[in-house]
């Protein structure tokens, strides 16, 4: 599985207020939570990711209350992969449980900036620039199959079909 995208970086703690506000959380429509997602710190974000867009994060990326909207925002605004140095660990199970993949580097994020163009491959867990190339664990075969079948939901019903 590859993506190719343009890079929207955030920094460290960026929490889960931030992605979706708790004033949305009754909000169920997927393309509603993508039209504000992160509009309360990067108010450009909801009008300018494009699908297959890729997020870069610091430290501690999804810390706060534990909501799914939050992964659901991210990835119904087009995020295909967000690469952080760390995720709170609730943050990180939602975003599979969604199907959405996160990828965790520790070094090399300060040349992946804004704008920035960038490759992912998901079984390797190498990420290419023009510039370098950096390599992080690879999402695992099963894992893999929870994001291909569009989440944890989506997989169980599919499984579920093959018995």
């Amino acid at each position: 599985m590859k993506i190719q995208g343009k890079i929207w970086k955030f920094g460290d703690n960026v929490d889960t207020d931030m992605m979706v506000p708790g004033e949305y959380l009754s909000v169920t429509d997927t393309s509603k939570l993508a039209q504000i997602c992160f509009a309360t710190i990067r108010p450009d974000f909801p009008k300018k990711v494009k699908n297959g867009d890729i997020l870069v994060a610091g430290k501690n990326f999804g810390c706060g209350s534990s909501r799914e909207h939050a992964p659901v925002a991210i990835k119904a605004a087009g995020i295909k992969v967000i690469i952080a140095e760390s995720f709170a660990r609730i943050f990180y199970r939602n975003a599979f449980n969604v199907g959405l993949p996160v990828l965790e580097l520790a070094e090399g994020l300060e040349s992946l900036f804004d704008g920035k163009k960038a490759a992912v491959d998901l079984s390797t867990g190498e990420i290419k620039t023009e510039e370098a190339i950096f390599h992080t664990k690879p999402i695992p075969d099963f894992m893999r199959n929870l994001i291909e079948a569009g989440g944890l939901v989506e997989f169980h019903k599919k499984s579920k079909d093959i018995e």
